[in-house]
């Protein structure tokens, strides 16, 4: 089944156009390339985390034992989200021919979104420079969530971004 952005209410139109899902996939990544990112993905997030667990405790020996410090604690959330990603990135190369500029978006938003439990524990009481590493373990499996999959597993640009977006030396613009 073959979608156009035409087959939608107006409203719905805008709405794609803003976002630039156009339904026009270029080159989809090899199920290999998104397996070898998502290992990475993991590996590296993991290994952020634990490396930023380890400074935070350092720099603020206050926040030594605190519960989300533990690994148990944050590796399930972290494999969690770095799978979720990893399922995504092969989506949004289906819905958009522009898939890497959209898919920064969607991980700045969901990034965004994954702060708000960090600010409501801080809110109710758990330590300020713990909930600041947090944060920071947050960001660092963005980046490198974010980085594995468009390197590793990268998608090429469709016909009609190309053509849309060449430059005046005739080349297609990198997103």
């Amino acid at each position: 089944m073959n979608l156009n952005i035409e087959q939608f209410p107006k409203w719905c139109q805008m709405i794609l156009r803003a976002l630039r899902v156009d339904f026009r996939p270029g080159r989809q990544p090899s199920g290999w390339s998104v397996f070898a990112a998502a290992f990475v993905a993991l590996i590296g997030s993991l290994l952020a985390d634990y490396l930023l667990v380890k400074a935070g405790t350092a720099i603020f020996p206050s926040t030594k034992g605190f519960v989300h410090f533990h690994f148990s604690d944050y590796s399930k959330l972290t494999i969690i989200g770095v799978v979720i990603a990893c399922c995504g990135w092969p989506l949004v190369t289906r819905l958009t021919s522009t898939p890497r500029g959209f898919f920064l978006r969607l991980a700045i938003l969901v990034t965004l979104v994954l702060l708000v439990p960090d600010a409501w524990i801080w809110l109710h009481g758990e330590p300020g420079k713990a909930v600041f590493v947090l944060v920071w373990m947050h960001l660092a499996i963005a980046v490198i969530t974010f980085n594995a999959l468009v390197r590793i597993a990268p998608a090429s640009r469709g016909r009609h971004a190309a053509v849309a977006s060449k430059g005046s030396r005739g080349r297609a613009p990198e997103v």
